[in-house]
């Protein structure tokens, strides 16, 4: 083996080993586990290419850091602010529920959990990393403009000082501090309560998942009633139609929703949060196709929301699921 191969090993070991946090970064970027994929490519190919440049002036984290950054304003310039359904409309009464697909560009992506959160082993910064991809934070960093998004997500999640953040986006301390006061504030008015989701999950949780499994896979709507919060949120990217209260979510599951009676989920980790996916009875091939993959808030014992991504093709590969189960699977 010549030198050059050696050092060429060497260097994608070194760079892959940041792959997951880099890809958690850009996912909070870009709000699309696709574009994050993307951009996490773009960043190593730039950095394979610029190395002989990278003088160790700094680590080779804190660069990749900043390449990545480039790459996710770069892609940012097209303006395109992604969301979840309650933030582009208002909550559509059952009567008039009609199911009006968007563009794929125009939502918030769910992503698995082990593709953007790497094994942390302090427990607080485990926790805040899992929050920090929930969907509710996660909406409401879009609303930011790029570069408060930016520093935002360096000095709130990832804990860099102001100085390193400074550096890295070629300005002053004092504009970090500004742009950091800005997107603190323009959160707090946006973020409502956050879930209070366990890590891990406590038993009265583990206990409220088991009553939710139970009663959609078993279609019983005063079952899953008795769980769902008063205000529980439903929505169904790409469509963006969304539902508010359990009278309206149980009512629309058994009148347009009716398909899915008999379904099987299986759980899955999405977000920072408990999800399954959903696969719902295939009359033509048998067994059950795969339908949705759900991620659900939870807060006081009760389900606040429930989010389910109907982009099969898409989110069944990510999430390294098959489309299609056996009948006696579950």
């Amino acid at each position: 083996m010549s030198d050059g191969t050696a050092t060429t090993t060497d260097l994608d070991v070194r760079l892959e080993k940041h792959r997951v946090e880099l890809t958690g970064y850009c996912y909070r970027m870009l709000g699309s586990s696709f574009e994050a994929e993307d951009a996490v490519q773009d960043t190593m190919v730039r950095a394979w290419r610029s190395y002989d440049k990278f003088e160790g002036r700094s680590s080779i984290r804190s660069w990749l850091y900043r390449i990545a950054t480039n790459v996710c304003l770069d892609m940012l310039n097209a303006g395109n602010r992604r969301a979840r359904p309650m933030d582009l409309t208002g909550p559509s009464p059952l009567a008039q529920a009609a199911l009006t697909p968007r563009p794929d560009n125009t939502w918030l992506e769910p992503v698995p959990d082990a593709r953007v959160l790497p094994t942390i082993s302090d427990p607080a910064e485990a926790a805040v990393a899992k929050e920090s991809v929930r969907l509710a934070f996660m909406a409401a960093l879009q609303q930011l403009p790029p570069k408060q998004r930016a520093v935002l997500i360096l000095r709130e999640v990832l804990a860099w000082k102001a100085s390193e953040v400074a550096e890295l986006l070629g300005t002053t301390v004092a504009s970090v501090n500004s742009a950091l006061q800005r997107a603190r504030a323009t959160l707090a008015e946006r973020e409502g309560t956050p879930g209070a989701v366990s890590d891990p999950l406590d038993e009265e949780q583990r206990k409220l998942l088991e009553r939710y499994v139970a009663a959609f896979e078993g279609y019983d709507m005063t079952a899953l009633t008795a769980i769902l919060h008063e205000d529980a949120i439903m929505t169904m990217p790409p469509f963006d139609l969304w539902l508010r209260g359990p009278g309206d979510i149980t009512g629309f599951m058994t009148t347009l929703g009716a398909s899915c009676a008999g379904s099987r989920l299986l759980p899955v980790s999405v977000n920072g949060l408990p999800g399954f996916a959903h696969y719902k009875p295939d009359p033509e091939k048998g067994g059950f196709s795969a339908w949705a993959i759900q991620a659900l808030e939870i807060s006081d014992g009760r389900i606040t929301g429930f989010h389910c991504f109907l982009d099969t093709g898409r989110w069944f590969p990510l999430f390294g699921l098959p489309l299609q189960l056996e009948a006696e699977a579950h």
